[in-house]
């Protein structure tokens, strides 16, 4: 490897949001430095199954924008019966 291009990789405490704490090893801050997580994966959303995704596409303001225009299967079956009897 070559010489005073790397950055210094030490040891560093990380605190997460409930308080829990553990040792890894980073490029971060200085040896003995402590980084306190605002999110973490104990309390994000995203890993939590708080996540309401909302589906925003065309299909779907299609869709909402003429949805009582659907024919129902009830008035399907009806219209059904009537083309039969003719």
């Amino acid at each position: 490897m070559k010489q005073g291009i790397h950055p210094d990789y030490h040891k560093i405490t990380i605190v997460m949001t409930d308080g829990t704490k553990y040792d890894t090893h980073s490029t971060w801050g200085k040896e003995g430095d402590v980084l306190q997580l605002d999110v973490d994966p104990k309390t994000h959303p995203a890993w939590v199954g708080g996540v309401n995704l909302r589906k925003t596409g065309q299909l779907e303001k299609f869709e909402n924008k003429f949805k009582h225009f659907a024919i129902s299967d009830k008035q399907e079956k009806a219209e059904e019966k009537k083309d039969d009897k003719k």
